[in-house]
């Protein structure tokens, strides 16, 4: 079981590594601000993309984020300097070499 803080956000909890997450789901704010971030999604949006949440808790994920911009886009910029760090250190993959070698990409 997960340990939770209560947040001010009826539908925002804050779990032990203070990460905050969307109550009666796995789902963490950043990872909702993200999909507006890449996508531009809006509200209904977000509903239609993630039907198990309700648009109380979509809205009440967005108010939480303004509240807290700066950490939440510092996560994000972790998130991304991550997965650049280890796309760079894995290197291109076998198929994508074959790929670029008939010409299929560039």
């Amino acid at each position: 079981m997960i340990q939770a803080t209560t947040t001010e956000y009826k539908h925002i909890l804050v779990n032990e590594d203070n990460i905050p997450f969307i109550k009666g789901t796995s789902m963490k704010v950043v990872e909702l601000i993200t999909s507006i971030h890449v996508y531009g999604c809006s509200p209904e949006e977000l509903h239609f993309q993630y039907p198990h949440l309700s648009m109380s808790q979509i809205y009440s994920a967005l108010a939480y984020y303004w509240e807290h911009k700066e950490e939440i886009d510092a996560d994000m910029q972790q998130r991304f300097e991550y997965a650049e760090r280890l796309r760079l250190e894995t290197g291109e993959s076998p198929l994508a070499k074959r790929l670029r070698a008939k010409g299929l990409i560039k």
